[in-house]
C-alpha cells in the first residue's frame, strides 16, 4: 500500500460532509491522484491491528505516560445497505437491546494527559454458521469470542511495552476469566462495573466455605469500599457503590469492582470517569472521520477504509491538542472553509443578478 495515497485518503476522510469515493478524492486532486490508484490502495493487501500499530506509535510514544490507563469497547457501525459479508452482518447491539446490521468492531483506546489514540482494533468476523434452534434460521457466529479479543488486545499492549496499570471497560468484559487473566498473567490491575447478581463472598473463609451472596442483597452505604471475593476469582477484589442521578430526577446505582485493593472510593471513581473517553471516539470517528460514508463492497476494502478512519480521528484528536479546539469544533471549521469558498467561487461564476425594486 502507498503510504501517500493512504494518507491522503485519511486526510479526505476528515474534509468530506458526504460519501467518500475514490472519484471524490482524484476529483479534489484535480485529477493528479487518479482514481485507479485509490482503488488499488484500497483493495491491496487487507491493513491488520499489527500495521496499524506501526503507523500510530509514533503518536502514542510521544503522549506515553506511566499514568495511562487502557480503555477497551465494543460498538456496532450501522450499514443497512450494504451487502452482507462476514464483517458486514448482523450483531446484537445489548445497548438498543436489537440486532444491527453493520461492522462490529472492538477498540483500545490509550488515554494519557487528555489525549486519546486508539492503539488496537479487533473487527468481529462471523466466518461460521449455525442452526438458530429458537428460530430454525441459519444465522452467522464469530469463532472468536468478545472476551478472547479482549484478553488479547490488552496482551499486545503489554507486549508493546505500552506504559498503563489500569484497564477500564464495560460490564460486558467484567467476567472472572478477563479479571483473573489481566490481574494474574498480565500483572495489571481493572477498574469495571460489576453486575448486581454477580455472587460474592464477604471473605476469604466465606469463599472457602462456598458461601456466597449476590452484590444486590448487600448493604453497602454509598461512597464505601469492602473487601470482597467474587465467584471463580481467588484474589480479592474492592467493591463500591457509586450513586448517582438519572435524567428523570430518579437515582441509580453503579457498583464497581477494583483489583488494586489500595485504592480509596475517590480513586476508583475517578479513575474510572476516564472510560467516557472511549464514547467521544465512538462519536467522533463515526461523525467526523466519515467511518460509514463509503460506499467499498469487499472485506478487503471495508477492513482499508476502517482502519483510514481510525487514522483519520488520530490526526484529529492530536489537532484538538495542538488547536483547542474539539473535535465537533474542528469539523465545523473545515465546514465553514468549504462553504466560505464555494460560496466565493459561485460568486465569481455568477452572471445573473437580483435587484429588488424599492
Amino acid at each position: 500500500m502507498k503510504s501517500e495515497v493512504f494518507d491522503l485518503y485519511c486526510d479526505y476522510l476528515l474534509s468530506s460532509f458526504g460519501q467518500t469515493t475514490a472519484t471524490g478524492l482524484s476529483a479534489l486532486t484535480d485529477g493528479q491522484l487518479s482514481h485507479d490508484a485509490i482503488t488499488r490502495m484500497l483493495s491491496s493487501q487487507a491493513l491488520t491491528s499489527k500495521d496499524y500499530w506501526r503507523m500510530v506509535k509514533p503518536l502514542v510514544r510521544q503522549i506515553e505516560s506511566p499514568d495511562g490507563v487502557l480503555i477497551v469497547d465494543d460498538s456496532i457501525e450501522a450499514k443497512p445497505h450494504t451487502d452482507e459479508n462476514d464483517i458486514i452482518c448482523w450483531h446484537y447491539d445489548h445497548v438498543s437491546g436489537k440486532n444491527i446490521k453493520g461492522i462490529n468492531f472492538i477498540s483500545a483506546l490509550y488515554e494519557s494527559g487528555l489525549v486519546a489514540l486508539v492503539i488496537d482494533f479487533r473487527l468481529v468476523s462471523k466466518t461460521e454458521q449455525t442452526l438458530d434452534k429458537a428460530t430454525g434460521k441459519i444465522k452467522r457466529r464469530s469463532p472468536i469470542s468478545k472476551n478472547e479479543h479482549f484478553r488479547n488486545m490488552v496482551e499486545q499492549a503489554t507486549i508493546n511495552t505500552l506504559k498503563f496499570k489500569y484497564v477500564l471497560s464495560d460490564v460486558w468484559f467484567a467476567s472472572s476469566e478477563d479479571i483473573s487473566f489481566i490481574k494474574k498473567k498480565l500483572q495489571k490491575d481493572i477498574i469495571m462495573p460489576c453486575k448486581v447478581n454477580r455472587r460474592v463472598a464477604l471473605s476469604y473463609k466465606d469463599k472457602h466455605n462456598g458461601q456466597y451472596v449476590s452484590v444486590e442483597t448487600l448493604c453497602l452505604e454509598a461512597a464505601t469500599v469492602r473487601e470482597i471475593y467474587l465467584e471463580h476469582v481467588d484474589f480479592p477484589l474492592l467493591l463500591t457503590r457509586q450513586v448517582f442521578t438519572n435524567e428523570d430526577g430518579s437515582q441509580g446505582s453503579l457498583y464497581l469492582i477494583s483489583s488494586d485493593t489500595t485504592l480509596t472510593y475517590d480513586q476508583i471513581t475517578t479513575t474510572y470517569k476516564r472510560r467516557w473517553r472511549v464514547e467521544v471516539y465512538h462519536k467522533s470517528l463515526k461523525q467526523n472521520a466519515s467511518l460509514a460514508q463509503s460506499p467499498t463492497q469487499t472485506i478487503t476494502t471495508q477492513t482499508n477504509h476502517f482502519v483510514a478512519a481510525l487514522c483519520a480521528y488520530c490526526k484529529l484528536e492530536m489537532m484538538r491538542v495542538s488547536s483547542k479546539l474539539n473535535h465537533t469544533a474542528l469539523k465545523m471549521k473545515l465546514y465553514i472553509s468549504a462553504t466560505q469558498t464555494a460560496f466565493k467561487q459561485l460568486r465569481h461564476l455568477n452572471v445573473v443578478k437580483f435587484l429588488p425594486t424599492a
